[in-house]
């Protein structure tokens, strides 16, 4: 790490359970991100700002007006831009020492099992449950970290579940295939801030992760920003997991 690198991350080598080796290993660390709206806006700009050396970015759509009203890495001028390339457009102005690949498809199959066991956590931003279940499959097939968050309306989740913890139950004990049908922000709309409150959570639990502190793992956070009231729910491995069960 050079005086430029110690300047810019001071008050993270401050913190004395990070230190400067802890700052080298976010330096040395990959994240992949999936989704770059309202909940990978705020992650992917805290990880590029606290100084995580890689960044992969997956995202098919552009930018649409309307998600400017939360999705805060992208402007008007990004508007019809791919929305991985807006970000990391962004992300270089903001940090540009940190490395930036962009995947403007839908990843699946083999390619995102690839991507995902390069990567040294998954971070998921994205919408819908079909992707949620490939991602929680692929990190648990690859023992990869899986850093969870959702929000629509005034309320949010975020979770961590980890297949390097024997006790850590996956994405899929919490939710089962077809029996979530889920709400789009698009039908019943958001609180502009409830995304950037559950996306801050998520990228520093990806920081917690990567820096080797205690996580989520085993418990969501369930948020509800309309009351601004906030509870733990304790999550256990389900012992018939097609997923996770007896590994």
């Amino acid at each position: 790490m050079d005086e430029h690198a110690r300047q810019r991350y001071a008050r993270h080598i401050q913190l004395p359970e990070l230190g400067e080796a802890g700052q080298q290993t976010l330096l040395d660390s990959h994240a992949l991100i999936v989704g770059l709206g309202g909940l990978g806006s705020p992650v992917a700009m805290y990880l590029a700002a606290a100084g995580l050396g890689r960044l992969t970015l997956v995202d098919f759509d552009q930018v649409d007006l309307s998600n400017l009203q939360r999705q805060i890495i992208h402007t008007e001028r990004d508007v019809g831009r791919l929305k991985v390339e807006s970000a990391a457009g962004h992300i270089a102005a903001l940090n540009p020492a940190v490395r930036v690949a962009t995947v403007p498809t839908v990843l699946a199959g083999d390619e995102l099992a690839q991507a995902v066991a390069t990567a040294d956590v998954v971070v998921d931003c994205t919408d819908n449950f079909t992707t949620r279940f490939e991602l929680n499959r692929a990190c648990w097939a690859s023992g990869t970290p899986l850093v969870m968050g959702a929000a629509v309306r005034y309320e949010g989740q975020v979770s961590v579940f980890d297949p390097r913890q024997e006790s850590s139950p996956c994405y899929q004990c919490l939710y089962k295939p077809g029996g979530e049908e889920g709400e789009a922000c698009s039908q019943v709309g958001i609180l502009a801030p409830a995304v950037g409150i559950i996306g801050s959570i998520q990228a520093t639990e990806t920081l917690k992760l990567l820096a080797g502190f205690p996580s989520l793992v085993g418990r969501l956070l369930l948020m509800d920003a309309r009351a601004m009231e906030w509870r733990v729910v304790r999550l256990r491995r389900d012992p018939a997991c097609p997923v996770c069960a007896g590994r």
